[in-house]
């Protein structure tokens, strides 16, 4: 059994590999389109340069990217000492190191690991989510984070991320010069620019993430903290606190939802090009059939 977990992980990491180089040809060769289009032979090679400086850049800075699309902060352990107790303690459990604690100021109970392997993650934990769970759920969820983590599926998710970010720059750029109050051209003109290049963006994050990384990393998160059912019963509170309080599918959130532990959207629109999640109710099952219920 251990041997067939093994290749289905590496079969798994294969395909996403793939789908993360297959996603980095696609935006150059879309930018040598608009260099050909735009200026010839030679504007291409400035479009596939100035691609080739972008893909870089995300690489180096895809924790950074997808941290700042949710105005997270980095806190400290005075601030925070009971949540850096937990992450230390299931670091140890799980045989890595601790990562960076950041939190987002959105009242959306919801989390993220971001970065390029162990020892550059970054988890974020919104507001809403630590006033929604109580400790044993809150070690759960962090323990399905540093899952993500030790899945080595973070890199994949966070480029990924940040790739979507840059096509989706023009929609977050609309959007800063959107006058107060907004005037509806302008509104307009975001929306027209989300529906165009929403959908790219959307390619490139389907082809990077597989769904079943969340399954993988509710089972592994439950056995690093030995509580499925914390896991099943805080899912149940996030899946009902994203519905309430969904996020609006801008640019830069559309870009980064996949990373989240639950979907941030409401189902429907462009949202729905962004759906990487698998139900709720199929988690807290799977998480419940790991503790032993049966329905």
């Amino acid at each position: 059994m251990a041997v067939r977990g093994y290749l289905l992980r590496a079969a798994e990491l294969a395909s996403v590999t793939a789908g993360l180089a297959v996603a980095v040809i696609l935006l150059v060769a879309g930018c040598a389109l608009l260099g050909v289009a735009a200026a010839g032979g030679g504007g291409a090679a400035v479009a596939i340069g100035i691609a080739v400086v972008l893909v870089a850049a995300v690489f180096a800075a895809c924790g950074r990217l997808a941290l700042s699309a949710m105005a997270a902060r980095p806190v400290g352990e005075v601030e925070h000492p009971e949540l850096y107790r937990l992450v230390r303690e299931l670091s140890k459990a799980g045989r890595l190191p601790v990562p960076r604690l950041y939190l987002s100021p959105a009242e959306q109970p919801n989390s993220f690991t971001a970065g390029r392997g162990p020892r550059s993650a970054a988890v974020c934990c919104t507001e809403g989510l630590l006033r929604a769970l109580d400790e044993a759920e809150l070690r759960a969820v962090l323990g399905h984070e540093l899952a993500h983590v030790s899945g080595r599926d973070v890199l994949a998710s966070s480029v990924s991320a940040g790739l979507a970010t840059v096509i989706t720059f023009p929609v977050g750029l609309a959007g800063l010069l959107r006058p107060r109050p907004a005037g509806a051209g302008l509104d307009v003109l975001e929306n027209l620019l989300m529906a165009v290049l929403g959908p790219a963006a959307a390619v490139v994050i389907r082809l990077a993430v597989s769904r079943e990384r969340e399954y993988r990393a509710d089972a592994e998160g439950a056995l690093i903290t030995g509580d499925p059912l914390a896991l099943a019963s805080a899912l149940r509170k996030i899946d009902a606190g994203t519905a309430e309080l969904a996020l609006a599918p801008d640019g830069r959130r559309a870009s980064v939802g996949h990373l989240m532990i639950a979907s941030t959207f409401r189902p429907g629109g462009i949202a729905r090009l962004f759906g990487t999640h698998p139900p709720a109710g199929e988690r807290i099952r799977r998480l419940e059939a790991l503790a032993g219920y049966r329905r």
